[in-house]
């Protein structure tokens, strides 16, 4: 019997091969996978041979241990995933996961910034990048943040296409940008011309730095990616925030996408256009956003319905 190791490696390189699945879908399914494996342990068996019961008492643990329904969901997903491929490959005659309930979990509206508090984060990052800076690694720093966020809310790019831009989509003096999304598929998304303009006052400092010629990445690091990382960003968003008078908690790059998906349903926008532009494969993901919908519709009656004004 193969070990839960190789289970697992064969799994993730299926994943990666096949559906062209993200590094970060790949950690992720890792670590919850390699988590059932270990808490298997005591119990004898292990991820070739776990029962209904072996998946609902971990799914359990993880619910007594303060884990959210959508963490516990996160987990049952991957072995959902893990044990329709060892069936697959006639490595289960069964698929114990197959009558497992999902946790019951309710769709957060996602926090977002107002208009009027992303006008105050672009102008402090603007300005900072137009500032006098005591070092020239420090003045890139100002310039790169600057391109990051004006990008971001322009696209409503994923942080981790954002931080993996190639160089270049800074150098083509085009309004659009094709971008490699989740599971490979490419879309094209609008850059404004603040974007552009960052993103060239950007690269007018990148190149000035040593070894320049050879750069791949529009945001290079010297970590193992090669480029920013998404911690990296966020920390730089936060304190960027903080500056500007803003909570750093309610801070993340992934609220400054929702922000742009919210501001562009508040002003008209069709929500099939958005789920485009975000990259989701469904609509319903893109649903979340309704409430911006319904908050504009009513805005829209209670302005121009006669009956409103009574």
């Amino acid at each position: 019997m193969a070990r839960d190791s190789d289970l697992i490696e064969d799994f993730l390189e299926m994943l990666s091969a096949e559906r062209g699945a993200a590094r970060n879908t790949l950690e992720n399914y890792r670590r919850d996978l390699e988590g059932f494996s270990a808490a298997l342990g005591g119990s004898g068996r292990d991820l070739a041979t776990a029962t209904k019961d072996d998946i609902t008492g971990h799914l359990g643990t993880l619910a007594a241990q303060g884990f959210a329904a959508t963490t516990q969901a996160r987990h049952l997903s991957a072995l959902r995933q893990f044990y329709r491929h060892l069936y697959a490959d006639g490595i289960r005659a069964d698929d114990p996961t197959r009558t497992v309930a999902s946790p019951k979990t309710r769709a957060a509206l996602p926090k977002v910034l107002s208009t009027a508090e992303v006008d105050r984060l672009l102008d402090t990052a603007q300005a900072e990048a137009g500032a006098a800076h005591a070092t020239p690694a420090a003045a890139l720093r100002a310039l790169r943040l600057h391109a990051l966020l004006e990008t971001l809310y322009a696209t409503g790019l994923r942080v981790s296409e954002l931080v993996a831009l190639p160089l270049s989509a800074a150098l083509r003096d085009d309004r659009l940008i094709q971008i490699v999304g989740k599971g490979g598929k490419e879309r094209a998304v609008p850059l404004s011309d603040d974007a552009r303009a960052a993103m060239r006052a950007y690269v007018a400092g990148l190149r000035a730095e040593k070894g320049a010629a050879e750069r791949r990445w529009l945001f290079p690091s010297h970590g193992e990616s090669g480029h920013l990382t998404r911690q990296a960003f966020a920390r730089d968003l936060k304190a960027l925030g903080a500056r500007a008078g803003l909570d750093p908690a309610a801070l993340s790059p992934h609220v400054l996408r929702h922000a742009f998906a919210s501001h562009l349903l508040q002003n008209g926008a069709d929500l099939r256009v958005v789920q485009q532009l975000l990259g989701h494969a469904d609509i319903s993901t893109t649903q979340i956003y309704t409430h911006v919908l319904d908050e504009r519709l009513k805005a829209l009656v209670d302005a121009h319905h006669p009956l409103a004004k009574r």
